[in-house]
């Protein structure tokens, strides 16, 4: 598998939490899961580690879990 450019997400809002962002986005099952890939270092925010579950993340940042990539988009 090569790996394509992130999958577009829209968000309505200025803003979403980067534990929501991953259960909008389907990369974490609930809010659990989320916590435990942030706290394993398995979350990258524009390509650094982020270990903050409540990161403010806006349009054109992107997110990538275990090689899934997701850029955040305004509706």
């Amino acid at each position: 598998m090569t790996d394509d450019a992130p999958t577009e997400l829209p968000i309505r809002d200025d803003m979403i939490r980067l534990g929501q962002l991953l259960k909008l986005a389907s990369l974490a099952e609930d809010g659990v899961e989320a916590k435990a890939l942030i706290d394993n270092g398995l979350v990258q925010v524009n390509g650094e580690i982020e270990e903050r579950r409540g990161r403010q993340l806006h349009a054109g940042d992107t997110v990538s879990v275990n090689g899934e990539s997701v850029r955040i988009t305004r509706t």
